[in-house]
Order: C-alpha cells, then sequence, then structure tokens
C-alpha cells in the first residue's frame, strides 16, 4: 500500500472524461494495481478511480524547452485504453507500507446466518430471483449476494440487521463497480435489512436501489425441500 498526500490534478479520459482541478489529495496506490484519488470529504468515496488490472507509469514533464518543470506525470491505464493522468505538482508526504494478505471481513452471527438464509430463499426479494453466489467478490471488497431477477438482469444485494447510509453508501459504490463490468451491467441494487432507518431508505431509493425489510424469524421458519431425518 503506497499512500502519497500531494497538491495534483487528474484527468480521466476514456469513455466520458472528468477533470479534477490543482488542489492538495490523497492518492492510495495498493498492491492489486488499483489508484483511487481521495479528498478530504466523502467518507471513503474516491473523487476518481481505476480499477485492476491496470498499468502504473510515472514520467517527469518538460517545458518547450526541454526543461524539467518539477512536475511528474502519472499514468493509469487499464486493458479498454482508458487512462487516469494524475499530474503531481508537490509531494507533501509518501509512505509505503506492506499490508500483506487480509484474513477478511468477519461479520457477527446474525448477520451472516441473515445473508444465508436469504440466498438460500432467494425469492423473498421477488418471484423469479435466482441466486448467483454469495460473497461475490470485486477489488473493494465481496457484495454480499449476487442476484439475478426474473428478467436474468444483475442485482446486487447488501445485507444488513440495521440499515443506515452507511449501507447504501458501501452498496452504491459496489453498484458503480459491477456497473463497468460489460459482462454483468446494467446492475440495479437491493438494501435489504432487518430495520432501515427514514433516512437511508430516502437516500437509497433517491439513487433506485430498492429497500426490502427481512424478517428473521420468517427466513429461519421457511420449510426446505430438503429430506430431513426428523
Amino acid at each position: 500500500m503506497r499512500l502519497v498526500i500531494a497538491r495534483c490534478s487528474v484527468d480521466y479520459v476514456g469513455r466520458l472524461s472528468a477533470h479534477l482541478p490543482l488542489a492538495d489529495r490523497l492518492l492510495m496506490i495498493k498492491a492489486d494495481g488499483s489508484v483511487s484519488v481521495h479528498a478530504d470529504d466523502r467518507a471513503y468515496k474516491p473523487l476518481n478511480w481505476m480499477t485492476p488490472p491496470c498499468t502504473f507509469t510515472e514520467s517527469e514533464i518538460t517545458d518547450m524547452d526541454g526543461e524539467d518543470t518539477g512536475d511528474r506525470l502519472w499514468i493509469v491505464e487499464n486493458p479498454k485504453g482508458e487512462q487516469l493522468r494524475i499530474t503531481v505538482s508537490e509531494i507533501r508526504h509518501d509512505i509505503e507500507v506492506e499490508l500483506g494478505e487480509d484474513p477478511g471481513l468477519v461479520k457477527d452471527g446474525v448477520e451472516s446466518h441473515l445473508q444465508e438464509l436469504l440466498a438460500e430463499h432467494i425469492t423473498t426479494l421477488g418471484e423469479g430471483y435466482s441466486l448467483v453466489r454469495r460473497e461475490y467478490p470485486t477489488a473493494i471488497g465481496p457484495v454480499d449476494l449476487l442476484a439475478r431477477d426474473a428478467d436474468g438482469a444483475a442485482v446486487a444485494v447488501e445485507v444488513k440487521r440495521r440499515g443506515n447510509i452507511d449501507g447504501v453508501e458501501q452498496l452504491t459504490r459496489y453498484l458503480e463497480l459491477l456497473n463497468r463490468d460489460d459482462l454483468l451491467k446494467p446492475v440495479t441494487g437491493v438494501f435489504a435489512a432487518q430495520q432501515i432507518k427514514p433516512q437511508a431508505r430516502t437516500l437509497a431509493e433517491d439513487r433506485g436501489i430498492r429497500c426490502v425489510v427481512l424478517d428473521y424469524d420468517d427466513l429461519r421458519g421457511i420449510e426446505t425441500n430438503e429430506l430431513r431425518l426428523f
């Protein structure tokens, strides 16, 4: 993990274009090759980013006379030719730390069981739903459930005991990433929880995310079609 606090400007060049003017920002370069640009707000959500696989190159910037301006150009490019072009004017802090292998997220028993039950009874979300897999991997962490609706469209499901704004933000970030995958998009979202805060529901619905309130006891009581001895 490399963390760089720098005065920089950022340009995204690809299907769309975006520009971040010169300012102090946090640049995060992870061992998996991903690069993200952060401001001192927006919680964990980056201003812009590039997910792996991608290549990273750094070069000096020269003026018309071929003299080094002191600025550095970082180019992060994915296989599609999309680029994140970061012009670094001044590095204020630069640190690199080997984090090692992460053991992964350990959820509390009720929440993990709730996810397991919903996976087993995915039609709780609607008739015709089918499960693709639990803990669907992405570059920023696993999506609780990936399913397909009755029309075959992909649906990302975030499962919580108590649904709050942080959970909606988490699902929003997963959806932004999953919708970059040509094999999955368009991907819609379902925010499923035992309780959903009014503010979280408002934010989710504003972003086109469907909210589903789960009854843990009802899910536990659903009979399976598997043969039992007792």
